[in-house]
């Protein structure tokens, strides 16, 4: 796999909860923090996404907002 993203972070499927279009993707991290993204089904069937899976979170932002209290 090639890419041009630097925000690639190894993890593995925690949990995919599946809607009616989308799907909730939960990565866990090594440590045991998490990542989150919302893919539609179609990319979680072909992608083949399982819990227990290796995949990767991959990041693309160009903004990053940080907001404190």
């Amino acid at each position: 796999m090639k890419i041009s993203s630097r925000n690639m972070l190894k993890a593995r499927v925690k949990e995919v909860v599946q809607g009616a279009v989308n799907a909730e993707v939960v990565l866990e991290l090594p440590g045991g923090a998490t990542v989150t993204a919302m893919i539609t089904k179609a990319s979680v069937e072909r992608l083949g996404l399982v819990r227990g899976q290796e995949a990767y979170a991959v990041i693309k932002a160009s903004d990053v907002m940080v907001a404190v209290d």
